[in-house]
């Protein structure tokens, strides 16, 4: 004989969103663009935030198609999903090379890992590494500094209004 406890939980099985679809969908979408995926995050109640750039930016018509193309390829019927597509953000931190390039010319706040945040002029660069230089003041000269990006904790473009 079983018993049946009133109350007890009864096991049911979520069906999670399977991220390399996801991510084999964006990269399609956007191979061949300008655009980029710079985050992508999938929560256990299926939400999916994506967080796209592009080398000249990103307008809204770019993150609707990213949109209209994940949803065009997930089956609701099988799968139930809340869908959220994004640029970075102008106060985002950056998180790639790719997106330091288009910021040249501007002003960066870094914070290493390891010593105080330093505010200066984004002025190159490379695959490893990206150099600033902090202005001059009355008690010092201009300084010329490089960090390797697995160095930073964060920077993010100072914005000037």
């Amino acid at each position: 004989m079983q018993r049946l406890i009133v109350g007890t939980p009864v096991p049911y099985f979520i069906t999670m969103i399977d991220k390399f679809k996801v991510l084999d969908i964006i990269k399609d979408t956007l191979d061949g663009t300008d655009k980029y995926l710079v985050n992508m995050k999938i929560t256990p109640d299926s939400r999916i935030f994506v967080d796209i750039d592009g080398d000249n930016g990103i307008n809204i018509d770019d993150c609707i198609e990213l949109s209209r193309a994940i949803e065009s390829k997930l089956n609701r019927e099988e799968e139930d999903f809340e869908l959220n597509v994004s640029s970075a953000g102008a106060d985002s931190p950056l998180k790639m090379p790719r997106q330091y390039r288009r910021h040249v010319g501007r002003m960066l706040n870094v914070e290493p890992f390891e010593g105080e945040a330093v505010v200066g002029t984004l002025t190159e660069v490379g695959e490893e590494q990206f150099t600033i230089v902090k202005k001059a003041t009355k008690k010092a000269a201009q300084v010329e500094m490089t960090f390797a990006f697995k160095d930073v904790k964060t920077a993010k473009v100072e914005l000037k209004f």
